[in-house]
């Protein structure tokens, strides 16, 4: 995705004072069947320059395998295009001196604020037929707080979502109907292999919607 360079320097100069890093471009086609939506990029992805490059990419592309989805049909962005990180001080094992090192972390509500301009661009831009979410902070960027994966997941939402409101400090909702997919995010199977059935049934029901 290319993108306004007004609109990139607009999202950059919002972005002042968070820990974030680098920008990946949300990549697929226009028009698909399907989008994604999912956290933010991580130091892969700065690298690599393709979201869901990482571990939790690797997830995603086998699951998406399943229902015939693949990077070329799907367009595949995230709520957050700059890579979140937190500075931590600690001791290293092997050499037993203090370092600092700058690991991912999830994005706040305000670095996704920060960046509304760029997913709303997105959606009106590629204009996809169905919106799957990938975890809490894509779902709740388009549909509101009250939304939670744990609660919503593999339940079809019809209607209006949200998007960056005329003073740019807010959200209101869209005119438009949207069809959104809330679905876990890749990454949660690396923490609980007990939802390994539970996503395998939502991305079974998601193929069977598209």
């Amino acid at each position: 995705m290319e993108y306004p360079e007004k609109l990139v320097k607009a999202v950059a100069a919002r972005s002042t004072g968070f820990q974030l890093e680098g920008f990946v471009a949300g990549a697929g086609p226009l028009n698909p069947k399907l989008m994604l939506v999912g956290e933010a990029p991580g130091k892969n992805e700065l690298v690599d320059q393709i979201p869901f490059s990482g571990a939790a990419g690797k997830e995603l592309l086998a699951v998406m395998a399943t229902i015939r989805l693949t990077r070329e049909n799907t367009y595949i962005t995230s709520a957050v295009r700059s890579r979140p990180f937190k500075i931590v001080n600690r001791l290293n094992k092997k050499s037993q001196t203090e370092e600092t090192v700058y690991p991912n972390r999830t994005p706040t509500k305000k670095e996704v604020l920060a960046h509304a301009p760029i997913l709303d661009y997105e959606l009106q831009t590629v204009q996809p037929k169905l919106i799957a979410t990938l975890g809490n902070i894509g779902l709740q960027r388009l549909l509101g707080n009250h939304y939670t994966i744990t609660k919503n997941h593999g339940q079809l939402y019809t209607g209006p979502i949200l998007e960056l409101n005329a003073a740019g400090d807010g959200y209101v909702f869209s005119k438009k109907e949207y069809r959104v997919y809330p679905l876990y995010h890749p990454a949660a199977i690396f923490y609980n292999r007990k939802l390994a059935d539970t996503i395998q049934r939502d991305w079974q029901n998601l193929g069977t919607l598209l």
